[in-house]
């Protein structure tokens, strides 16, 4: 644990779980395409829940995912059953297929030339979003390229990636920066990728 360092309110826990996602991943830009998929996923996921949970059954999900290999994933269909009485996952039926429909979505990309880390990055031009924010309660919960991401991942076949969905991701994957400014994340990401 890294000790005498300011982070970001949220991720000011005993939480290890939290905190070291908080340390080593959130925000951190991301431009690994199997990366990318398991953030995503794992935010369709978290809707409506509690991070927390997510971070809990995180090993359990990439057990269950093929540890989000997007190219094994695309074919669980026939495992559908068994995923759904998994107790170890969140176990929603919407959420289970929106990821299996994704991938196929992802893979059908790379036969067009272009990853996944190309798809997302060309929304921002490839530089991180940097925000000041003093607060993680002034964060909004969506925005205007989130929005426009949105409509157009819906557009192309994506599944459960609405707006406050996307921008969620967006803050995992390192698409915008919405480190309090007070963390020292926000300064090594600032200085990295601003």
């Amino acid at each position: 644990m890294k000790t005498n360092l300011t982070r970001c309110s949220w991720a000011n826990t005993d939480n290890a779980l939290l905190r070291d996602y908080h340390d080593h991943e959130w925000g951190r830009p991301c431009h690994n395409n199997r990366m990318l998929f398991e953030l995503l996923s794992l935010e369709i996921m978290q809707a409506g829940l509690s991070w927390q949970t997510v971070l809990n059954k995180r090993q359990a999900l990439k057990a269950a995912f093929e540890n989000f290999d997007y190219r094994t994933i695309q074919m669980l269909d026939s495992q559908l059953p068994q995923l759904l009485t998994n107790d170890k996952i969140i176990r929603n039926r919407r959420k289970i297929l929106a990821i299996i429909s994704n991938a196929r979505i992802i893979d059908s990309l790379e036969t067009q030339n272009k990853s996944f880390n190309q798809y997302l990055w060309d929304f921002i031009k490839w530089t991180p979003i940097q925000h000041h924010y003093q607060s993680h309660k002034d964060l909004p919960r969506t925005d205007q390229t989130a929005r426009r991401i949105s409509k157009q991942m819906k557009s192309d076949g994506f599944k459960f990636t609405g707006p406050v969905v996307i921008y969620s991701f967006m803050q995992a994957a390192g698409l915008v920066n919405d480190h309090e400014i007070s963390c020292y994340r926000y300064k090594e990401i600032t200085q990295t990728h601003g």
